[in-house]
């Protein structure tokens, strides 16, 4: 099933993915795209006009993880809720993910959950990549028992294993890759913390469906809500979102010129 203005120019494509499991491909008019797996409500690419994906997808998947794109209801220790997840292309090509879940308990029990977007891009060199809009913020540390520290640079930038959560972040972050002179912009509300991952040499090659040597093309920050779980009553509803953006990178002395990068010009 196609829907567009024309037969040359697609905008929603349903068919058939890995497995055969169904999925939806998003175009924008100046070629940028996007799939997504209904099984699952996963994006799996996101490309820009020139082609050139975004996202990164370990050549060493070995099978689709799942929620659903509406899940309803769900049962959770005896808890019921729904789960909504929104995809959008925008005109620019920006990637945008609203979810929504509401309990739907009908016996008064509250519903409490964490919530974290897994996003995974690709990058050119991750020894070239740094994380602007974290600095000074505290985090828990991941590698050491989720200890609390604070960010002492002026960017995050990758010269081992990463895994921490920043705590009570800015509605704007930036992923700058030198190499490519790309920079992600990651724009989210309703979730006030921020996943910074990258496994490193060690890690990668223990795990199974991850390439040895993919951690240098890749780089996971999730917009998410770790430190303080969320509860809603009985018929209360949460709503988070987060966009992304891919714009150029103008460099000075190796550092990013941020006005840019924030505004997406």
């Amino acid at each position: 099933m196609r829907r567009g203005m024309s037969e040359e120019k697609t905008y929603v494509e349903y068919s058939k993915g890995v497995n055969g499991f169904d999925k939806v491909t998003l175009r924008e008019v100046r070629g940028c795209s996007a799939e997504i797996y209904l099984y699952g409500g996963q994006v799996t690419s996101w490309k820009n006009e020139y082609g050139e994906e975004l996202l990164f997808v370990s050549s060493k998947v070995l099978s689709m993880y799942a929620t659903s794109l509406i899940l309803n209801p769900g049962v959770t220790s005896h808890t019921f809720y729904e789960c909504r997840l929104r995809v959008t292309l925008g005109p620019g090509g920006d990637l945008m993910l609203t979810s929504r879940i509401r309990n739907t308990n009908t016996d008064g029990k509250s519903f409490t959950f964490t919530f974290a977007y897994h996003t995974y891009f690709a990058v050119s060199d991750i020894s070239e990549v740094r994380v602007e809009g974290l600095e000074t913020l505290d985090y828990l540390d991941n590698l050491k028992s989720r200890e609390r520290f604070t960010e002492q640079g002026d960017a995050i930038i990758f010269e081992s294993e990463v895994d921490k959560v920043c705590l009570g972040t800015p509605t704007k972050l930036a992923i700058l890759d030198h190499e490519r002179k790309r920079t992600f912009v990651l724009r989210k509300d309703g979730l006030p913390d921020a996943v910074v991952w990258n496994p490193w040499d060690r890690k990668a090659k223990s795990i199974p469906d991850f390439g040895d040597e993919e951690y240098k093309h890749m780089l996971c920050v999730e917009a998410a809500c770790v430190e303080k779980p969320i509860t809603l009553k009985p018929g209360e509803e949460w709503r988070g979102r987060q966009e992304l953006s891919a714009v150029p990178s103008s460099y000075c002395s190796g550092q990013l010129d941020p006005q840019k990068a924030l505004q997406g010009s």
